[in-house]
């Protein structure tokens, strides 16, 4: 293959995806399962960044999972990087219909269609018309030749003839190796603690907020959020990162010289979930073997679905006919201080002192 770019179709426990490779990155899509991106491998570090769960892909996808809980979800969860829309955790009603946690899309079986094959560029282009709401999603998936970076480009369209709210985002999962010695890179104002305890093992008071990135915990030290605790730490945090300056964020990897940049749309996403689970939770799913790490760009908050958003006043609203298209880029990098990142990932490194 050398260094030219190749899209084909493979299959992963049973269910089809689509590969998308050059001579510095692999890129694993599943249509059959949400449209979720399963890996993202850096070639020259041999290195997938994205999380796997312990009880792993499942080929079947039940239909029942449109209208489902948090519990079917997690069922199917694999890891990797999951779409979420038109609803962001816990399942609620909307207009009558029950909307399923995380969401109709992450749940679903896409079409697709591979767009181009190499050897300069290799793209891959999916669909999807939601059931339980008047809304279509299309995803096109484009790498380069010669270079280490995935555009995503989406676009979301009400079809119905009234206006509807919405909960948009995007769920990149980091594990281990990856995520050992990781530190988060992002032009952020604050961060708020979820409003309610998901774990005793959580560091930080439900609703504490400060100033990112330091925040003080439960036991009155300080915490920085930009570093990954490491693994003697056991740790459950969800909350949310606001006031962002600029639509970029950085996990750069100083041991493994790997970083992941993530660039989008501040006026489309202007707020990043923020969850860990590093072997806090004894419980259902957990079972404390799990750490996992994910930095998500949302359209609203908090996380507890589109009723809550809607009355957080975090829930755009599309109207009749109405369109809104993003264009998101992922970049794997040699690690070192980051300082930007452009919407053509571009990594601009800070000046060392």
């Amino acid at each position: 293959m050398g260094n030219q770019c190749t899209c084909r179709i493979t299959e992963v426990e049973g269910l089809t995806a689509i590969r998308l490779e050059n001579e510095w990155l692999e890129v694993t899509v599943l249509p059959d399962k949400g449209a979720d991106i399963y890996s993202l491998v850096s070639k020259p570090h041999g290195l997938d960044v994205l999380w796997k769960s312990p009880w792993g892909l499942r080929a079947a996808v039940p239909v029942e999972m449109a209208a489902a809980g948090q519990a079917a979800w997690l069922d199917q969860y694999e890891g990797g990087w999951q779409l979420i829309f038109p609803n962001g955790g816990d399942a609620c009603h909307y207009r009558g219909a029950p909307l399923s946690f995380h969401g109709e899309a992450s749940a679903s079986r896409w079409k697709y269609s591979i767009v181009e094959a190499g050897p300069e560029k290799a793209s891959l282009e999916l669909s999807l018309a939601l059931r339980r709401s008047p809304f279509s999603v299309t995803r096109r998936l484009s790498i380069e030749r010669d270079r280490a970076v995935l555009h995503i480009d989406e676009s979301i369209l009400n079809h119905g003839d009234v206006k509807l709210r919405y909960m948009w985002g995007h769920h990149p999962a980091f594990g281990r190796p990856f995520l050992d010695g990781c530190v988060l890179e992002v032009p952020a104002g604050r961060f708020v603690a979820h409003e309610q305890e998901i774990s005793r093992f959580s560091r930080i008071a439900p609703s504490e907020s400060a100033e990112w990135p330091m925040i003080e915990g439960r036991d009155g030290q300080m915490i920085d959020l930009r570093v990954v605790p490491p693994p003697e730490v056991r740790a459950t945090e969800l909350g949310y990162i606001t006031g962002l300056k600029q639509g970029w964020y950085a996990m750069v990897n100083p041991r493994r010289k790997l970083g992941f940049g993530l660039v989008w749309p501040l006026d489309v996403f202007p707020y990043l979930w923020f969850w860990q689970e590093l072997g806090g939770s004894p419980d259902y799913p957990w079972y404390g073997r799990c750490s996992v790490m994910a930095v998500e760009p949302f359209t609203s908050i908090p996380g507890s679905g589109l009723e809550r958003a809607i009355a957080g006043g975090t829930a755009p609203e599309l109207a009749p006919g109405g369109q809104v298209s993003a264009r998101l880029t992922a970049v794997l990098f040699e690690a070192g201080r980051v300082e930007s990142i452009s919407a053509d990932g571009e990594v601009r490194y800070a000046a060392q002192s």
